[in-house]
């Protein structure tokens, strides 16, 4: 089974100082032009880790700025809907997609021809490690004419549209990619905001791109510092330092005034992901007592104060359609008793509920017969030893539809054999079979139904014991208009947004 190369969750940093929002020339709240707003101040919780590669979680957050785009993009629903491309359809049985391309021009002035999505999309496809988006897919891409790029996959891809929104494939400019292996980002987009200055990781200055094809942005620019302390964000929102501070601890709700502070449900959960291949939960008997030791609604009242339900599969109810669809797991094995097994549990501390739902997890595994001790670090010091095995479980929070917006895309990346994601290191043939079917599926309904079957499958394995739905709880002041928040977490700051 291949070992995981890089995870999905999100990016991290180490906390910045107090004052970290204190003005600069470039970080100024002052207009830049006649009928413009005041530039956007941001706060958010995670920092650059690979200098901004699109090819990895950076992607994310270059999209919630408003720096990238794709061909494609989600809407509320996680349907695929223009963006680049103004239309698309399959070919030769679901192996090519022919898209059209609407009129649009690079940051740096160049127009986006389809020779440059093309590049741009084999650029990707040759990426090492591959974006989470292609995992298990061969793609190729050439221009048909100069608005046309035909992309094709070595098997029948029905969820291609999907899977190009995924931001790890957003388009830039030629020379974007004049070194080799690498892609430099700095105005070289197309999205409303380019990025005009890298404070290493700690900051960076975004500028409005004129030329936008969906319109002029509404604000000149964005200034976005990265501040993983949760109370430094809230305490920054609360003094007026920021406008917009992402991702709050809700333990801070309470300190701020109910006006700026936004709940959107997500596809995000926090699960217990059991390690298969290494350690006492090798033992199917282990990881089934360690299911029926948990109570997922303590974790839920507890570590996240009523911001998250308990969970009840991989999909929760920001996926309006999973509810209906579920099947209930079948062929768990029996749970035996731990004996006082020792076990290791892992997670990390820049997402400030995880701690406390790990000791709450000690808990439960304690008074259940485990002997647990609990190792939480920040997730830079901790990603080596969990992508290595190194300990029997780990808490984890993961948005499921982050990748594709595809369900069964993520259960194939998280959960077989040859998952580019597998955290549990889950190689169990049935599941892997159930997956295929459910790829292989091209009607939409059909394959929900096809994943959910999967996911049942998944569970029955005991390999991860999903605990809470989340909620996202992002700070806006009143004085914010246009910030969009939403259940995939990919957006935040759009053309509209401005104060």
């Amino acid at each position: 089974m291949r070992t995981p190369r890089r995870l999905i969750a999100g990016l991290f940093v180490l906390p910045l100082l107090s004052g970290c929002f204190a003005s600069s020339g470039d970080d100024s709240s002052a207009s830049s032009g006649s009928g413009d707003g005041a530039r956007l101040r941001v706060a958010l919780p995670f920092a650059p880790t690979e200098n901004y590669s699109p090819y990895g979680q950076d992607a994310m957050l270059l999209s919630r700025l408003g720096v990238i785009e794709g061909l494609t993009k989600l809407d509320a629903n996680g349907t695929a809907v223009p963006a680049l491309a103004e239309s698309w359809s399959s070919e030769n049985g679901g192996r090519s997609w022919l898209f059209t391309l609407r009129d649009a021009t690079f940051q740096d002035g160049e127009a986006v021809t389809a020779k440059a999505v093309a590049a741009a999309l084999t650029a990707a496809g040759k990426a090492d490690p591959a974006p989470s988006a292609l995992a298990g897919v061969k793609l190729t891409a050439a221009a048909e004419d100069d608005r046309r790029v035909r992309v094709s996959t070595a098997e029948a891809d029905p969820v291609l549209p999907l899977r190009l929104s995924n931001p790890s494939l957003a388009v830039f400019a030629p020379k974007a990619y004049a070194k080799k292996g690498t892609v430099n980002v700095e105005g070289t987009a197309t999205g409303p905001f380019a990025l005009t200055r890298i404070d290493g990781d700690t900051a960076a200055t975004l500028d409005r791109f004129d030329d936008y094809w969906g319109g002029r942005a509404q604000a000149p620019g964005v200034t976005a510092r990265f501040v993983s302390d949760g109370t430094a964000r809230a305490n920054a929102l609360r003094t007026g330092d920021v406008d917009i501070a992402e991702s709050l601890p809700v333990a801070q709700v309470a300190s701020l005034d109910k006006d700026d502070v936004h709940e959107v449900d997500t596809a995000r959960n926090t699960s217990l992901y059991l390690n298969t291949r290494s350690g006492a939960f090798t033992d199917p008997g282990l990881r089934a007592a360690a299911r029926e030791a948990i109570d997922p609604s303590v974790i839920a009242k507890g570590a996240y104060e009523g911001y998250a339900v308990p969970a009840r599969g991989l999909f929760g109810p920001a996926l309006t359609w999973a509810a209906g669809k579920r099947v209930e797991p079948t062929g768990r094995a029996r749970a035996t008793g731990p004996d006082g097994e020792r076990i290791t549990l892992a997670t990390y501390s820049d997402r400030p509920e995880l701690p406390e739902a790990a000791q709450m997890l000690q808990q439960q595994l304690r008074k259940a017969g485990f002997e647990v001790k609990l190792e939480v670090r920040t997730y830079a010091r901790l990603e080596g030893d969990l992508l290595d095995g190194t300990f029997d479980a780990a808490v984890f929070s993961r948005n499921m539809m982050l990748d594709t917006g595809d369900p069964v895309t993520v259960l194939a990346s998280d959960y077989t054999c040859e998952g580019s994601n597998n955290l549990s290191f889950l190689c169990d043939r049935k599941v892997d079979k159930l997956v295929a079917a459910a790829q292989a599926e091209s009607d939409t309904a059909e394959r929900q139904d096809a994943a959910m079957k999967a996911e049942a499958a998944v569970l029955g394995t005991d390999a991860v014991i999903p605990l809470v739905h989340l909620k996202l709880v992002a700070g806006i002041a009143t004085s914010v208009r246009g910030a969009l928040p939403d259940p995939y977490e990919r957006t935040l700051i759009g053309t509209g947004t401005r104060r």
